[in-house]
């Protein structure tokens, strides 16, 4: 993640450690995926109850754009940043492979990049990705239109609902994804579909700072 974002931003991101009690002034903050402290508990669990989440809640409800990928969407829902839940993977087995990703909202900074219902090719690795939420809640996020990505052409690596691939929460600012865009930025990967995705919060980031 680091990697990408210097590449497509020209700058190194600042680091904020788990133990940190406070966040670098940011425009955007990105929780990247891995196995925090292990998985154990649930994935994601113990992260969302360390110190420095603390300041992700206080800036995320300034509006501050988050991004959650793959162990950073299972935190965000962990902290109560996202709606639902991350649960075992339905085939019971960590997937490591190339999903197709449908675009189901490209009215949001993070997504402007994309035609809507465009269909992109992005990695996945993980083992517990299979999104769920109750219906009453998954029908709140169908209704306010916060599904960001859906699997596609029968891609669903997980078993999630609705083939929900990342959300976003209500107010647009914090989009959680279990697919890695941060993977596939540049033809050395064997592809650009993920580029796009940072290139359009970036560019907004750019022009508000303007």
């Amino acid at each position: 993640m680091i990697a990408a974002i210097s590449k497509i931003c020209g700058v190194t991101p600042l680091l904020a450690w788990h133990t940190d009690s406070t966040l670098p002034d940011s425009d955007l903050i990105i929780i990247p995926g891995g196995f925090s402290h292990g998985d154990y508990l649930r994935s994601g669990a113990i992260a969302a109850r360390a110190a420095v989440m603390d300041s992700v809640r206080e800036v995320a409800e300034k509006g501050v754009r988050i991004l959650g990928v793959c162990n950073g969407f299972q935190t965000l829902t962990e902290a109560g940043l996202l709606p639902g839940a991350l649960m075992r993977n339905a085939g019971i087995k960590f997937v490591c492979k190339e999903v197709k990703l449908s675009i189901a909202n490209n009215r949001n900074p993070f997504t402007q990049g994309y035609q809507l219902n465009e269909v992109i090719r992005c990695p996945v690795a993980h083992h517990d990705g299979n999104y769920f939420a109750d219906a009453k809640t998954l029908q709140q996020i169908e209704d306010n239109e916060q599904v960001a990505f859906r699997y596609a052409d029968g891609t669903n690596p997980n078993g999630s609902a609705n083939d929900i691939a990342g959300i976003f929460n209500t107010k647009g600012n914090v989009l959680g994804m279990m697919p890695h865009p941060e993977n596939l930025i540049e033809p050395a990967h064997g592809g650009i579909d993920g580029r796009r995705l940072f290139e359009g919060a970036l560019n907004l980031l750019k022009a508000e700072l303007a």
